[in-house]
């Protein structure tokens, strides 16, 4: 028996690590190319190896999973089609027996998880968003990217086509800097540079809408020139529930329950939802480690045939479902109506209902 169950460990570990690597190595692809382009925008190299640092502890909240049901799925699929599992049944080896070091590391992968996702993860995202602050003190302007609206800036927004050194082409700019007002200004070009901590950008063939507060209607000048006050000013992030560690999110939910009457009703609610929703999300993710185990071994072997094709479709159908359903109930997380901190965990009871049935079917 022990000779068995080593057998199976030995084959389920290798699947693991392999599909773990191939897995982290995709879903780090577009990390490495946002990478390459802030190194080649300038960005200092401590500021990178911060960005490289906080964004790989997050991809294990998919790997893991994910290479757990993919290994159980071809593991169990391989020995299904060469008729091991068959000789197995025949000498008396119940499956449970041959699942049982799987689903040891599918538990102890979400233990891991519920570390993961409650102290590293948290932290992480904190300090991605602290980034922010970092590299437009150091790079300043340099990161300005074309093709997107940019809103790091305080009171404003920005957006250009294209850009040749430090020259913005088809700049459009909304300033909320005056209460009640939001100005739009269009230029054809913009001079962009620095002054201390300001940002000054000298606009030619330009268009304002506004004027001023005091005085509505469309401006046109040949030239026109605007200051971002503060925008090299390093500004700290305000924390969310995303950045909480467990403790810090258990306390959090205590203090809105209690209310004091720091919040209305409604934003009581709200609240609450948001970082109940949070709370449940991260032991969702963490479920999803043994899920997939208990899932993947039992479907692994009644989908024996062409193993590894099939264990590869079956595998990406169950995690995307899975996901899919986790994304469209956190999204509900401001209605409190909704329970989404309740709906969350179906994904999980599914599984569960779905490996009660079907490893029964297979003892």
């Amino acid at each position: 028996m022990k000779i068995i169950e080593r057998y199976v460990l030995q084959s389920f570990l290798a699947a693991f690590f392999l599909a773990w690597l191939v897995l982290s190595f995709v879903l780090t692809i577009g990390l490495l190319v946002r990478i390459t382009g802030l190194l080649i925008e300038g960005l200092p190299l401590r500021a990178i190896g911060l960005f490289l640092m906080v964004g790989l502890p997050e991809t294990l909240t998919l790997t893991v999973p994910i290479a757990l049901l993919v290994s159980a799925l071809l593991v169990f699929s391989r020995l299904s089609a060469d008729s091991e599992i068959a000789a197995m049944r025949a000498c008396g080896v119940n499956l449970l027996h041959i699942m049982k070091w799987p689903i040891l590391v599918g538990l102890a992968c979400t233990f891991l998880g519920f570390y993961i996702n409650n102290e590293i993860v948290p932290r992480s995202h904190e300090i991605r968003n602290n980034l922010r602050s970092l590299i437009s003190v150091d790079v300043g302007i340099d990161l300005l990217e074309p093709g997107r609206m940019i809103d790091d800036f305080p009171n404003l927004k920005i957006f250009f086509e294209k850009k040749d050194g430090n020259w913005l082409h088809g700049l459009l700019v909304f300033d909320y800097s005056q209460k009640g007002v939001t100005r739009e200004i269009r230029a054809e070009k913009a001079l962009v540079s620095t002054n201390g901590m300001d940002i000054v950008l000298d606009m030619y063939k330009v268009r304002v809408d506004p004027i001023e507060i005091d005085r509505p209607g469309v401006a046109v000048a040949d030239r026109f020139q605007h200051v971002i006050p503060g925008a090299m000013k390093r500004r700290g992030y305000t924390r969310k529930e995303k950045d909480f560690r467990f403790q810090e999110l258990r306390t959090a939910i205590r203090d809105l329950r209690a209310n004091d009457k720091k919040y209305s009703r409604p934003v009581q609610r709200k609240l609450l939802s948001i970082h109940r929703t949070e709370y449940h999300l991260r032991f969702v993710y963490a479920f999803a480690a043994i899920c997939f185990v208990l899932v993947g071994a039992p479907l692994g072997i009644r989908s024996h045939r062409k193993e590894s094709t099939i264990g590869m479709a079956i595998s990406l159908v169950v995690a995307m479902t899975y996901y899919l359903c986790v994304i469209l109930f956190h999204s509900f997380d401001k209605c409190d109506w909704a329970h989404p901190y309740v709906l969350i965990w179906l994904p999980v009871a599914a599984c569960g209902v779905l490996a009660a049935y079907l490893i029964p079917k297979n003892l």
